[in-house]
């Protein structure tokens, strides 16, 4: 007999439905093949399986069977189908025909029978919601992921037996209910982090406040102390909380790598992704044998933080120009193309020199002048052109240290900052983008229109600091920011002034 099952795999950050079909031929002899294109994962189902279903104490019998995975076109990768075969296969022994077309069902089996997680759970739902499956059957330990979906019943198992049970039930159980996370603390309160703790630095810390306001690029370069770190790992706590389609977007992608926290099925906080500078392409851009997304899509909706900037591959950094540009990055393999979003701000911090003391009051620099040039020459012009605001973060004085009184903490910021955004969400209302870093061609010209006051004074500054067609742009857009955090309609010249002061410092880093 043959018994018919529904099942996803992931396709990208993407879920697609996969068709279990089982058939069941008594013989002498006990015997699986598992067709459709499996990878070595699913190829080994056979075994893992067989032995589940013997010690968990349901109906086996020797025999032939014969599991297809339709579509045969795409290539099936992970555990994730174990379930469901096994469910296949017992139903066939006991030879009891069911509908099972309103279940959706993944997981993995051990060999106890416990029902082990997967990855990529949450986009595997989406795609069971969209196919018209009511019901996912998943992992206990995946419960949470699949909880912000509505639409579908979530019936967690942690046995093959218990699944079996619930899959043949004529009255099934209340679906899971879990509010998709635990409780949490208010966001401020014991943070790790927060930016009251930050001494001095007021221009620094008004390019970071202007920075997360319009989602803007940002590069700090400073010696070795000045605080550059510190700032980079606080501009999460003065973003807005992810609204709920990007929390979503947010979740899908750290469902894939397996980064969910148990008990917390959504990310509503911007994700922070700060890799090493020994990071290969793959693992910053994503990419591997199966391929999976990067550091730059985990920092989808979030801060991409690259510390030492110089110290970083330069054909990895060259990597970032498109994705900086398109918000996607394309990986394209043998085994075929893969598209992943990956909109996020760069946040860069530098030393201006090797030694790090290149212009510091307090030490002297060590370097000759072409180390230096070589030094700098590691971060190319189109990528310093990707960057809206550059920085200079000096050494800041020790009676500053131990005198100055905390900073403004992160929550009030954040109170600007959330304005400043909704001024923009308000703005550009059905367009595809958010935010004022986002803006380009006819958009911006329309929402960056400058009088000819304006336009004077940002020419003369493009032509004084030999400034390109981008850096011009990306002028305009803080401009812009400026003037929403005042809440202005019209950019003004003191707008464009502060603008342009946060170019000012490129000339240095080209020369």
């Amino acid at each position: 007999m043959m018994t018919r099952l529904y099942s996803s795999t992931v396709l990208g950050v993407d879920g697609v439905e996969v068709e279990v079909e089982v058939d069941f031929r008594p013989m002498a002899e006990k015997r699986t093949f598992i067709v459709g294109l499996p990878d070595a994962a699913v190829k080994e189902s056979g075994q893992r399986v067989d032995t589940a279903i013997q010690n968990s104490g349901l109906p086996f019998q020797q025999g032939i069977f014969v599991v297809n995975l339709a579509p045969a076109d795409l290539r099936k990768q992970g555990p994730g189908f174990d379930l469901p075969i096994a469910l296949g296969m017992v139903a066939g022994a006991a030879e009891k025909e069911m509908d099972a077309s309103a279940w959706c069902i993944v997981g993995e089996l051990a060999l106890d029978g416990t029902v082990r997680p997967v990855q990529g759970i949450l986009p595997q739902i989406m795609e069971a919601r969209r196919m018209g499956r009511k019901r996912i059957m998943l992992p206990q330990a995946n419960a949470y992921e699949g909880t912000p979906v509505q639409g579908v019943e979530i019936y967690p198992v942690s046995s093959l037996r218990e699944a079996w049970h619930l899959l043949t039930s004529d009255a099934l159980p209340p679906p899971f209910t879990g509010s998709g996370r635990e409780a949490h603390a208010p966001r401020d309160k014991d943070a790790a982090v927060d930016f009251d703790e930050i001494k001095g630095q007021p221009y620094a810390r008004r390019a970071m406040e202007i920075a997360a306001a319009g989602g803007h690029n940002i590069l700090l370069c400073g010696s070795p102390g000045s605080g550059k770190s510190m700032l980079a790992q606080r501009l999460p706590t003065i973003l807005p909380p992810l609204s709920p389609e990007e929390a979503l977007e947010t979740s899908k992608i750290h469902s894939v790598c397996g980064l969910l926290k148990r008990g917390n099925g959504l990310v509503d906080q911007c994700p922070f992704r700060a890799p090493h500078h020994t990071i290969s392409d793959a693992g910053l851009m994503g990419g591997g044998a199966n391929i999976t997304p990067g550091e730059v899509s985990l920092a989808h909706n979030g801060v991409l933080f690259l510390d030492e900037l110089p110290e970083f591959r330069r054909a990895a950094l060259e990597t970032l120009r498109q994705p900086l540009e398109t918000g996607q990055v394309v990986i394209s393999r043998a085994s075929g193309t893969m598209t992943f979003p990956c909109r996020f701000m760069l946040a860069a911090a530098m030393n201006p020199c090797p030694c790090g003391y290149l212009g510091d009051r307090r030490r002297a620099c060590t370097c000759p002048p072409a180390q230096i040039a070589r030094y700098r020459r590691k971060i190319s012009g189109p990528l310093l052109d990707r960057f809206d605001l550059l920085m200079e973060v000096p050494a800041v004085d020790p009676s500053i240290l131990a005198s100055a009184p905390a900073g403004e903490c992160s929550a009030s910021i954040r109170e600007r900052v959330a304005a400043a955004r909704r001024l923009q969400s308000s703005r550009y209302a059905g367009m595809p983008f958010r935010n004022n870093a986002a803006l380009s061609g006819k958009a911006l010209q329309k929402y960056c229109r400058l009088l000819p006051e304006g336009r004077a004074i940002l020419l003369r500054a493009v032509e004084e600091l030999a400034l390109s067609a981008r850096a011009y742009d990306r002028i305009l857009k803080v401009a812009r920011t400026i003037a929403d955090l005042e809440g202005t309609s019209d950019i003004q010249d003191v707008h464009l002034y502060e603008a342009v002061q946060y170019r000012a410092f490129e000339q240095s880093l080209r020369d």
